[in-house]
């Protein structure tokens, strides 16, 4: 009986393993791959955004609805190839550039990522800042600080499944917080519909499109979602494996960037049945808020708070991660709470991030600056993640085919024109 049960034991150990290394295909297969690009999401729907999206609303109704949806097809196709990157050389974007690039290059291309990271986590850090003053009347110091400690304890105490998990929690308490400022307002869906699709540029909205599509590509996502995409890995080793989790990618970051769509449509869509229809021009978040109150009643203007502290906290976990995953890179090494290179390139990032809040007085020129960073190095990073996946002697096999190596390098002279625009806009 007993060597009966030792064989009966072992035929169970070889279908765990059979299932491990080749997962079953199920309807429900696709929810194992579903987390990745949630976490990339956080950084379509960070503050910043927030601010473009409500004044674009707020001042040219549904007009602008459509640079939504051009941002979002961009996102898509670069936000995919950094993916690809990672599932098909089980390396993330920094660590990549490392060993497949001059050291020179891409040490001085890497720190120039690193120095984006804290500028992404400086907005991150205030919006969360600006949320607590919203909710608790707190000084913007005090509310970094706060939200600082719980993001670096968010980092430093729970595993990637566990922040996975917290992240996908918030995004989805964001949309359900945006769908009950909804239900509140009256939309005009004929306008919401033309306005996705057919793109306008009312006079004196340049800036705000180009804030919005020049500046959703974000650096650090695109380094971010090469590292994270790794956690479903299930076996390099087999071609078909990875041929299968290049097709669940794909649908993981269709359905996430689909979900970031809709959320920020929706700040959209609000902004202009309530601001819009009114003739109230929003210029601050702050605001937004204390406008929604009459108009919709406490609680819109409470919830519309607490959504903006969720997407602050979570934007800033990531922009975190991001910023360990690119320092690890460095020294040629996979992103790992444990170690020292991650957890000091968490801290640089965060840190970074608080201390310009604290010592830039005017909150609102930090901000400009921020984006002046952002704008300066995203087309370091899209260069040289094209020049990675552009070549076999990096992806083998599965390097770009050359009509999807011509459509990234549209995608990204369209993004980096956009974020030259912005700058130039930024600067006179």
């Amino acid at each position: 009986m007993q060597a009966l049960h030792r064989m009966w034991q072992a035929v169970g150990d070889m279908v765990r393993f059979r299932d491990r290394v080749r997962p079953r295909l199920t309807a429900l297969e696709i929810f194992k791959y579903i987390g990745p690009g949630l976490l990339v999401t956080v950084g379509f729907i960070d503050p910043g955004n927030w601010a473009s999206n409500v004044a674009a609303g707020a001042d040219y109704g549904y007009a602008l609805l459509w640079m939504v949806t051009l941002s979002t097809v961009m996102l898509i196709v670069l936000q995919h190839n950094a993916a690809h990157l990672g599932i098909a050389t089980g390396l993330c974007l920094s660590e990549a550039a490392m060993r497949h690039l001059p050291r020179g290059v891409a040490v001085t291309a890497l720190a120039t990522a690193v120095g984006a990271s804290v500028s992404t986590s400086l907005a991150e850090l205030l919006g969360g800042a600006i949320a607590l003053r919203m909710l608790f009347g707190l000084p913007l110091g005090v509310g970094t600080l706060m939200v600082l400690a719980v993001v670096l304890w968010m980092l430093f105490s729970k595993s990637y499944r566990h922040l996975e998990r917290y992240i996908i929690g918030f995004v989805s308490l964001i949309g359900m917080s945006f769908v009950f400022e909804l239900s509140l307002v009256h939309i005009d869906w004929g306008a919401a519909v033309v306005g996705w699709v057919r793109p306008q540029l009312p006079e004196g909205s340049l800036p705000v499109v180009m804030s919005v599509l020049g500046a959703v590509v974000m650096p650090h996502n695109l380094f971010l979602h090469s590292e994270v995409i790794q956690s479903r890995q299930w076996n390099l080793d087999e071609p078909a494996m990875i041929r299968r989790q290049l097709k669940y990618e794909y649908l993981d970051t269709l359905f996430s960037m689909t979900v970031g769509f809709c959320i920020n449509s929706s700040m959209i869509l609000l902004a202009a049945a309530a601001f819009f229809s009114h003739g109230l021009p929003v210029s601050e978040l702050e605001q937004a808020r204390s406008l929604l109150d009459p108009l919709l009643g406490s609680a819109a203007g409470l919830v519309f708070a607490v959504s903006l502290l969720l997407a602050g906290l979570a934007s800033s976990v990531t922009a975190g991660m991001a910023g360990g995953s690119i320092f690890a890179g460095i020294f040629s090494e996979p992103y790992d709470i444990r170690d020292s290179h991650s957890r000091m390139g968490v801290v640089i990032t965060l840190v970074g991030g608080a201390a310009a809040v604290l010592f830039v007085g005017d909150p609102l020129k930090g901000l400009i600056w921020s984006q002046i960073v952002l704008s300066i190095q995203l087309p370091i990073t899209i260069v040289m993640q094209l020049c990675l996946t552009s070549r076999r002697a990096v992806m083998g096999p599965y390097v770009n085919k050359p009509f999807t190596t011509a459509v990234l390098a549209v995608v990204a002279l369209v993004v980096i024109g956009l974020n030259i625009m912005l700058l130039i806009s930024t600067l006179s």
